[in-house]
C-alpha cells in the first residue's frame, strides 16, 4: 500500500510519501515536499492547487491520502484556508482520502514505535508531522487487518 502523509499549515499541503510491502517501508523520492496555494482567495488558483495535488497522486500511484486533522475551535484551531484545501483535496475525483485525529496517530506510533530516527530518513524537517502521519496510519492498517 501506498500513502500519502498530508499536514496543512497555513496554505501549503505537507506532504510525505510512504509505502509498504512485505512488511519492508520505503520512502519515495517525490518532486515535491509541499504544495502551495499561492492566492487565497482566488478560486483559480484553488483550481490549481486542486489539479496539482490531483497529479502528484496519480503520478506516485497513492492509494489513499491521510490528512492530519486539525480541530475546529480552539487554541490550536486550524485556519478557514487550510480548510479550504481540506476540502479540496477530499473533492479530488478517484482519490480515497481519510482524516486521521493527532491522539489516533500517537497512539498507532506507541503501539508500533518508528523503527529509524526521522534525520535518517532523508525527508526535510517540516515533513515530520507528514511522515508521522502516514506512518502511524500505515501501522495502524496493516496490524488491525
Amino acid at each position: 500500500m501506498r500513502v500519502c502523509g498530508v499536514e496543512i499549515k497555513s496554505n501549503d499541503a505537507v506532504i510525505s510519501l510512504l509505502s509498504m510491502k512485505d512488511e519492508v517501508f520505503d520512502i519515495p523520492e517525490c518532486r515535491v515536499r509541499k504544495i502551495t496555494l499561492e492566492k487565497i482567495t482566488s478560486r483559480e488558483s484553488l483550481k490549481v492547487f486542486q489539479f496539482a495535488f490531483a497529479k502528484l497522486m496519480s503520478d506516485y500511484k497513492i492509494d489513499k491520502v491521510i490528512i492530519r486533522e486539525r480541530p475546529t475551535k480552539g487554541k490550536f484551531a486550524g485556519s478557514a484556508i487550510g480548510f479550504k484545501l481540506e476540502a479540496a483535496i477530499q473533492l479530488i475525483d478517484k482519490l480515497e482520502v481519510e482524516l486521521v485525529t493527532p491522539v489516533a496517530i500517537k497512539e498507532y506510533i506507541k503501539k508500533n514505535p518508528i523503527p529509524v530516527a526521522f534525520g535518517d530518513t532523508g525527508l526535510k524537517n517540516f515533513q515530520e508531522i507528514a511522515f508521522a502521519t502516514a506512518y502511524g496510519y500505515l501501522m495502524n492498517s496493516y496490524y488491525t487487518e
